[in-house]
């Protein structure tokens, strides 16, 4: 049986545009009469049409009472979906809080490491201090009581006419250095204004020896 490309499409629910493609890529068999295309398709497929409506018809029933997807069904998918999200979330955090707090542990017990050791090392420093500082003060007062003794020595030896005597002077005759001299000199110098055992008189310093006791100003 032949028919027109009109015929096939209302009896094939077929779009003509289809059949076109399918006669190009000759899927269809046809034949041109009178400049008109007829297709031809065998009688069997004809007698078997009204099962294949019945079959599209049941297909296309099946689809319109498929169920649809509601919004409703969307919101609560969404918002089970978000619950599975805050679950995780909440999860998450609990693990970042505990390393967090590990971390703090370890930061606070390395902490307390190097204050120990801090300490430790304060302590040793504080005792080698206190021992150089003896050491020193000791040194110190051995120093001025020699020169002290030196000092009043030097004064019982030496025969003078009177016990008054220039600072210049008497620091010449002492077996001094000179800068223990200038030392000795500038420390009259800054309390002889407040020190009556310091007699000034034209610019020169002079030294009572029978009535004041210079030793702590001799000292070196």
């Amino acid at each position: 049986m032949r028919l027109s490309i009109d015929e096939y499409s209302k009896r094939f629910k077929m779009s003509k545009e289809m059949i076109s493609s399918k006669l190009r890529e000759k899927r269809l068999d046809y034949i041109i009469e009178d400049s008109t295309t007829y297709i031809l398709v065998d009688d069997a497929l004809l007698a078997n049409e009204p099962e294949k409506e019945i079959l599209q018809t049941q297909i296309i029933s099946k689809a319109i009472t498929k169920p649809k997807t509601t919004v409703a069904t969307v919101i609560a998918l969404y918002q089970r979906e978000n619950a599975q999200l805050k679950q995780k979330i909440i999860q998450l955090e609990e693990k970042i809080d505990g390393l967090i707090d590990d971390k703090e542990q370890m930061l606070r017990d390395e902490m307390h490491k190097i204050e120990q050791l801090y300490n430790k090392k304060d302590e040793q420093l504080k005792n080698i201090l206190e021992l150089v500082n003896a050491k020193m003060m000791q040194d110190q007062r051995d120093n001025t009581i020699h020169e002290v003794q030196t000092l009043q020595n030097n004064k019982q030896e030496e025969k003078r006419d009177s016990d008054v005597v220039e600072l210049k002077e008497y620091l010449k005759s002492l077996n001094l250095r000179s800068y223990q001299r200038k030392v000795i000199k500038r420390r009259f110098l800054s309390v002889y204004d407040n020190d009556i055992r310091v007699l000034q008189q034209d610019g020169k310093l002079y030294l009572d020896f029978s009535k004041y006791d210079y030793s702590d100003l001799l000292s070196y």
